[in-house]
């Protein structure tokens, strides 16, 4: 099932050290220019969300609330309840949305993650050109 795909990104992303964890790592993330994706859980906070969105505020990184629960997130990450996940790695982004996007409701996100992505790698083929 393509739920457990997404579940299994976000494990990865946790391996390579290509996330963040938790409100006050997300927000030191988001605040070093880090973060290309801010997940949060479904059953987040109200405080949660407040300074979730306060972290990606003017900063042009896409907010998802994901899902799945505290629980969900916290079995998969191995760490206790997890609210909050900052993605720093475009790749990763893109490939957990799209395993997310089951049902077409992120489309229109995967699309601009994949843009931003195509424009990352041509700026690297640019850079290794010189």
């Amino acid at each position: 099932m393509n739920m457990d795909k997404a579940l299994n990104y976000l494990g990865l992303m946790r391996k390579a050290g290509a996330c963040a964890v938790g409100e006050t790592d997300c927000g030191i993330a988001c605040r070093e220019g880090k973060v290309k994706l801010m997940l949060l859980a479904s059953d987040a906070s109200d405080n949660a969300h407040a300074r979730a969105k306060g972290f990606v505020y003017g900063r042009k990184i896409p907010l998802v609330v994901l899902p799945y629960s505290k629980m969900e997130l916290a079995g998969r990450l191995g760490k206790g309840s997890i609210s909050m996940m900052a993605v720093y790695d475009l790749g990763l982004a893109v490939a957990f949305m799209k395993a997310l996007n089951t049902d077409g409701q992120y489309s229109e996100l995967v699309s601009g993650l994949e843009e931003k992505l195509k424009q990352q790698n041509q700026r690297k083929k640019e850079i290794f050109k010189q």
